[in-house]
């Protein structure tokens, strides 16, 4: 399978539409840099017609490549809806299976787990394969996710989401695409069409060098409503300094 094949293979696979299950989630990519430190840190908003509110979210975390193939990162979660309050904390690890280029596809897998504040909620536990290809100046990916809540009260069955972007490397500063989020249910039986949430908007990457190994990453959209049970709007932002 050539490159341009794999565009469309790519595209159709993950639907143009989105929506992650909060409103500062990011979309992961599998590559992980041996030695790399990072403060990250995540902001986003949302007003969902199911809400009275409109609702946001922060988390800053602290982030290691550990080995080649290995990155970890811990962070803090905060949400705001009638107030500001501490919401969690979550341990991301990010896992490289292939090296950049060997393959088509580069492929890598997530594994996060949250501890909320509210203990009935026990753990949530997040995890999937990560895909990234190039097809000329253009980067694509797409994510298969799969989450599920452990010594909660109430123990829902693991659910399934998806993730993809597409963007065009102009250059490193300036970057640009469209993003996509998206929640189908449970994960061996899809919500009827209209209880599924798909969201997809614009995207703008970059990466700023400051010199002696440092750099500051950020990317940014702004994500439209897609299907009837999503969000109006949102939008999110991360912003990462490496070291």
């Amino acid at each position: 399978m050539n490159r341009p094949i794999a565009l469309f293979v790519l595209l159709t696979a993950f639907p143009l539409a989105a929506l992650a299950d909060g409103p500062s989630d990011y979309v992961f990519t599998p590559d992980v840099t041996y030695g790399e430190h990072e403060i990250d840190f995540k902001a986003g908003g949302w007003k969902r017609k199911d809400e009275d509110q409109p609702k946001s979210a922060a988390s800053i975390g602290y982030g290691y490549g550990v080995t080649q193939r290995w990155f970890t990162e811990f962070y803090g979660k905060y949400e705001r809806g009638d107030a500001t309050h501490f919401d969690a904390f979550e341990w991301e690890n990010k896992f490289a299976l292939t090296e950049p280029g060997e393959y088509l596809f580069d492929t890598g897998l997530i594994v996060e787990v949250e501890r909320p504040k509210d203990r009935s909620e026990g753990y949530e536990l997040l995890f999937g394969p990560l895909f990234q290809t190039e097809v000329g100046k253009v980067q694509l990916n797409g994510n298969l996710l799969f989450g599920r809540h452990y010594r909660a009260d109430v123990v829902p069955p693991m659910q399934f989401s998806y993730q993809w972007q597409a963007k065009y490397r102009w250059r490193p500063q300036f970057e640009f695409g469209l993003q996509g989020f998206g929640e189908l249910g449970q994960w061996n039986h899809w919500d009827p069409a209209e209880q599924r949430s798909h969201r997809i908007g614009p995207a703008v990457f970059g990466k700023l060098s400051l010199g002696n190994h440092q750099a500051l990453r950020y990317n940014a959209a702004w994500l439209a409503r897609a299907s009837t049970n999503a969000a109006d709007q949102n939008f999110r932002v991360q912003v990462e300094y490496e070291f």
